[in-house]
């Protein structure tokens, strides 16, 4: 599936980036106003007895709004609050508020209680003086107003006061008071501080986050262009996801700090997710494939990375819609919408873009910085040392990290929970210092009151003393500022409600806790308020804590198990997490309860919000898991390809290590800026975030987990067998691609046609029998698919004598493919997989002719230009380290691929006179079966096999046999006979060697026309050719092949293969070899029956043989060695070449 996005997103990479880009800017617009729509509410437990309870009093009593703004006055010294014309001039701001703000503001609805009105009559006087004796303090130095806000609910009113707001400023100096302070304090001035807290969070991530990304990404890739590409998928990700949450705010309540959490979120994210993909990216280019390759291959490999981290994340968030508060709902929303869209933009958005650059992608910056390290480079690296030094030292590196991280967690024990406040402002914020004066001048006249909400019978009694016991047992309870009393209750019909506030919150559980118990006879109480509202919410996260982690844990292992196939990797990962997160919470315990570093910090110690601790461990144990991921799946890739655990561990390790230090570094830039927010809330979250960064990305997965998975050793890829058949079919781990070397650039200097890994000649024989028109054409996906894997001849240099060294490999069964030789010139490469498209060729690129090539009964050598050593392509390919060999079962190993471009070889199909074959075991059948169509022919290690309605003879190893004509005299070679090679391109001349001078063109051809059986009927009438002594045919028919005696008949080099149209006598083959040398008229036909049908052939069998040491001596023991019922395509080249360098012939 990633492959088949890679493709589209490179064929439609413009509409890909338009309707992307148009789309994230749409919901960006549509979400610029998203704060209207953002709600205070959501911090409690809608299921809860306090929200039962204050939502009857309001349904009955009306909605309290004596708390919504408290404008605290303080005359100039030497005056007196009670001062006439000092309360007249106050009582002037009073009115022109309501003549300016009616409809927000009113005496009656919602209510201002203001001892500045002078009395008109004596009732009014009394009314006035009970308020006064409220409303200022003993000292008459400060005095108070509580203004009233219009709304139903939370968002309407913070809304409504941002419209009043402004009124506020400078009164002293509107209205002739100097000297006098006017203080905002409240439940609304509060919440305006923290809204306008989080727009400056979001504000400074923008100015402060991003550059400083930017320059991070620089100084990584080295460039300008590709620095700046994870930065845009950040910003697309942050538009789309405040559109997101708007449309989401239409439907259900968000929390007005969800904005910032997931901007925190989504931000850094994206920027890792970025990251990733262009490193991937970066790192396919320098392995020499062209643009269209790497980005398939990225999207295969790092973008379905991508993907199931942000599954693993998006599970972890998932778990916070377990509890009920509306504030984490929210964030869960916002943050599962962000992460969505990031990974979304990483494989579209991010790939099209690529897709366009290419390479280019360096361009503006400097080559020092943007150097891609081989394989080895990074292996022998850093990370890599540090791996090899972890594992030689596992226990004395584990037992030291651990201890270290619990005592991190100790100072947990610690924690403190409580509720939002006034302290989470800074220290000198006028909101938060105005409501802690008027807490200090005013004692009883809290804002955050617990309140006894009764249902009664007002008609009995009794009803009436069950309500004074109930107070006076509440008056019992220590703690309160004031009496709950019945006089001046608020009453309704069956509804009372009494009130006081706490002297100090933190006892506000406790307290809670008696009141509940008070017995209340058969009447319902309900104990609601602020503290009990906070109470309620703490014990219903603290209720369902332990559910959410262990969902956290079943969800993040399960999909580690899907993707890595081990039951010990989860577990292992969990432990190891769990860690990480209560050292983090140890840490921020520490410092923001134990108030360790609060003067730096600008902020006050306190308790904890309960659900900022449960935000912070979802977070947290996603990024660790996230992490882990990464590096997990490098090991496990090592592992697949054969590398021993060790191997994989060290490997792995030195490959992520710096990516995942540097995906940890740029989060932390983000998280730092949300870090300098004026809100403790934000403060936690974002150090919180730092920290288990800090310990995740260097003592955990660079020292922990290596030394861990030492000590584990190959137990870690356990899973009991029912379980790996699950994991096999529905796995979700990062796709382990073989290398593709026609997809390399290096590679498109040559076209050579490759069989069982060797080049024979510089294009298909089809294209040398005809002279199609010039221009490149497109090749068909799977042709040239085989890998070099003998040592590699090139034209400048000479074979190289001796046999080649053979790396250390397992024994090899009968019938199991030969090893290769491992020269510095050519390293093992597994086959690639069947289907992977191959690049075009460059058709202003010139091929060359190789040299001559031997051919054991092995394998053939190849003749390619090698990328490792720059060829052709004038660039310095990386130093690459062979490939882990593993053994494989035979069914598993690849075989070599035919002409026709399939990755199966033909197989050798017996003569109709051979000696019977064995039945065909399931296996080979399979193979048969999967063998595509190569129009009826191809080319092996041995020579040229034909095939068709029905098979030419061959001998043994399935070479076609002299002598051995068509039986139906149908056309034996398919599509060989008419021109064109299936799943080849046609080249407009075949390439010769340097320096050779161009062939002369005959006027007619005198060779002689083989019979239907093969033979020669006539001698060549030009005169004898020049051949070496010894060598001569005595029936002047040409020379023998070597190790054939003189004048016999069947020399394989006299018996050519019938290619020709079946009744015409056909041509030989190195007639069909060189075009140039044939006359139109004896060229044959071209038939017009369609390509060979599919056919079935058993898996070949190889055994190892010594390297050739030259191409002549590798020719003659070939001949020596084959049937004289044989002909090699190499005999059969060198006869044509030999036949061109003597034209008297």
């Amino acid at each position: 599936m990633f492959g088949a996005i890679g493709n589209f997103v490179y064929r439609l990479r413009f509409v890909v980036i338009g309707v992307m880009v148009a789309l994230m800017a749409a919901l960006g617009l549509y979400g610029l106003d998203l704060n209207k729509h953002l709600s205070q509410s959501g911090w409690f437990d809608p299921g809860s007895e306090s929200v039962e309870g204050s939502q009857l009093a309001d349904e009955v009593l009306g909605r309290d709004h004596k708390s919504d703004v408290i404008m605290l006055v303080t005359p100039p010294a030497g005056t007196k609050v009670d001062d006439p014309a000092f309360g007249a001039k106050v009582e002037t701001v009073i009115e022109d508020l309501i003549a300016q703000h009616g409809d927000i503001v009113n005496r009656t609805d919602p209510g201002i209680i203001d001892p500045f009105k002078a009395a008109e009559n004596d009732f009014d006087k009394a009314t006035q003086d009970q308020v006064r004796a409220r409303l200022f303090d003993e000292s008459r130095e400060h005095a108070f107003v509580s203004i009233g806000i219009k709304g139903d609910d939370d968002t309407t009113i913070l809304n409504n006061y941002k419209i009043v707001e402004p009124f506020f400023d400078d009164l002293s100096g509107k209205y002739d008071l100097p000297g006098t302070q006017f203080q905002m304090a409240g439940l609304q001035p509060v919440a305006g501080a923290m809204s306008a807290g989080m727009d400056e969070d979001i504000k400074r991530a923008e100015i402060i986050a991003l550059p400083l990304v930017a320059i991070m990404l620089f100084f990584i890739f080295g460039g300008v262009i590709a620095a700046c590409l994870p930065v845009v998928i950040g910003g697309l990700t942050i538009a789309g996801s405040l559109g997101i949450m708007k449309i989401l705010a239409q439907v259900t309540e968000l929390n007005i700090f969800a904005q910032s959490v997931v901007t925190l979120i989504g931000l850094g994210i994206a920027i890792d997710y970025g990251l990733f993909i262009v490193s991937r990216f970066r790192e396919e280019l320098a392995e020499g494939y062209d643009t269209r390759s790497a980005v398939r291959r990225t999207v295969m490999t790092a973008g379905q990375t991508v993907v199931f981290s942000a599954t693993i994340i998006v599970g972890a968030l998932a778990c916070l819609l377990l509890f009920p508060q509306g504030f984490l709902k929210s964030v869960a929303y916002g943050a599962i919408a962000s992460v969505t869209l990031a990974a979304i933009c990483s494989i579209t958005v991010l790939p099209a873009i690529l897709s366009i650059l290419g390479p280019k992608i360096d361009m503006w910056g400097f080559s020092f910085l943007r150097r891609t390290k081989t394989k080895k480079e990074v292996e022998d690296g850093f990370w890599g040392k540090l791996a090899s030094w972890v594992m030689r030292h596992p226990l004395k590196t584990a037992i030291p990290v651990v201890l270290l991280l619990l005592a991190l967690i100790i100072p947990f024990a610690g924690i403190q929970f409580g509720g939002i406040t006034e302290k989470y402002l800074p220290p000198q914020n006028p909101n938060r210092v105005a409501q802690q004066d008027f807490d200090t001048y005013f004692p009883t006249e809290r804002t955050e009151e617990i309140k006894l909400v009764i249902s009664y019978d007002p008609e009995s009694s009794d009803d009436a003393a069950k309500l004074q016991t109930i107070a006076d047992e509440a008056n019992k309870i220590p703690g309160f500022t004031k009496e709950f009393t019945l006089d001046g209750a608020e009453a309704s019909g069956d509804i009372v409600q009494m009130s006081a506030g706490l002297i100090d919150q933190n006892t506000a559980g406790e307290a809670v806790k008696e009141l509940r118990a008070i017995n209340t006879d058969g009447l319902n109480m309900y104990v609601a308020g602020t503290p009990a509202l906070t109470q309620d919410s703490i014990n219903a996260l603290l209720d369902d804590l332990p559910l959410m982690i262990f969902l956290l844990i079943m969800v993040t292992s399960l999909l580690m198990f899907l993707a890595f196939g081990s039951v010990v990797l989860p577990i292992k990962a969990a432990l190891v997490s769990a860690l990480g997160l209560g050292s983090t919470l140890g840490i921020l315990t520490w410092i923001f309860i134990d108030g360790h570093g609060s003067s730096i910090a600008n902020f006050t110690p306190g308790p904890l919000m309960s659900a900022v601790l449960v935000l912070i461990i979802a977070i947290i144990y996603g990024l660790s898991t996230d992490y882990e991921v990464f590096l997990l799946s490098r090991m496990v890739e090592e592992r697949q390809k054969g590398a021993t655990t060790t191997e994989a561990i060290r490997k792995g390790t030195a490959h992520t290590g710096r990516i995942i230090t540097a995906a940890a570094a740029i989060l932390v830039v983000v998280t730092g800026a949300f870090g300098l927010s004026e809100i403790v809330m934000m403060k936690y979250i974002a150090y919180g975030m730092i920290a288990a960064l800090i310990l995740d990305a260097t003592v955990i997965r660079m020292l922990l987990v290596p030394a861990i998975m030492k000590l584990l050793g190959d137990d870690c890829w356990w899973a009991p067998h029912w379980m790996k058949v699950i994991q096999e079919k529905i796995g979700l781990g990062e796709t382990i691609l073989d290398d593709e070397l026609d997809n390399k650039r290096s590679m498109t200097a040559t076209k050579g046609v490759r069989s069982a890994g060797t080049v024979v000649a510089e294009a298909p024989t089809s294209a040398m029998r005809t002279q199609p028109a010039a221009g490149p054409r497109a090749v068909p996906a799977g042709v040239g698919t085989a890998r070099p894997s003998g040592p590699i001849a090139r034209p400048d240099q000479p074979r190289p004598q001796g046999p080649a060294q053979r790396p250390a490999t397992p024994p090899q069964r009968p019938g199991s493919p030969s090893q290769r030789p491992n020269t510095p010139e050519s390293r093992p490469l597994p086959d690639r997989p069947a289907g992977v498209p191959v690049g075009r060729q460059d058709s202003g690129q010139t091929p060359r002719r190789p040299s001559p090539v031997g051919v054991s009964t092995g394998h053939m050598g190849s003749v390619r230009p090698d990328s490792d050593s720059g060829q052709s392509t004038g660039r310095p390919a990386p130093n690459r380290r062979p490939d882990p060999i593993r053994p494989r079962s035979q069914s598993d190993r690849p075989s070599e691929p035919p002409i026709g471009g399939s990755v199966r070889r033909a197989p050798s199909r017996p003569a109709p006179d051979s000696d019977p074959v064995a039945p065909r075991t399931p296996s080979r059948e399979n193979a048969r079966r999967n063998r595509p169509d190569t129009g009826g022919w191809s080319l092996g290690a041995g020579g040229i096999r034909l095939g068709g309605t029905d098979t030419p003879a061959t001998n043994g190893s399935g070479v076609i046999r002299a002598g051995a004509g068509n039986a139906t005299g149908s056309d034996t070679t398919s599509g060989v006979a008419n021109g064109t090679a299936p799943g080849h391109r046609q080249d407009a001349e075949p390439p010769r060697q340097p320096g050779r001078p161009p062939r002369p063109q005959p006027t007619g051809s005198n060779r002689p026309t083989p019979g239907p059986d093969g033979r020669h009927q006539e001698p060549r009438p030009t005169g004898p050719r020049s051949v070496p002594a010894g060598r001569q045919d005595p029936s002047g028919r040409g020379p023998l092949a070597s190790g054939s005696a003189g004048g016999e008949l069947s020399s394989p080099l006299r018996r050519r293969p019938n290619l020709g149209p079946a009744g015409t006598g056909g041509q030989p083959l190195i007639a069909s070899l060189n075009p140039e040398q044939m006359n139109p008229q004896q060229q044959p036909p071209r038939p017009t029956s369609p390509p060979t049908p599919e056919r079935e052939q058993p898996p070949r069998t190889e055994t190892p043989t010594p390297a050739p040491q030259d191409a002549s001596s590798s020719g003659r023991r070939r001949a020596r060695g084959a049937s004289e019922e044989q002909i090699s395509v190499r005999e059969l080249l060198r006869r044509g070449n030999n036949s061109n360098n003597n034209p008297q012939e």
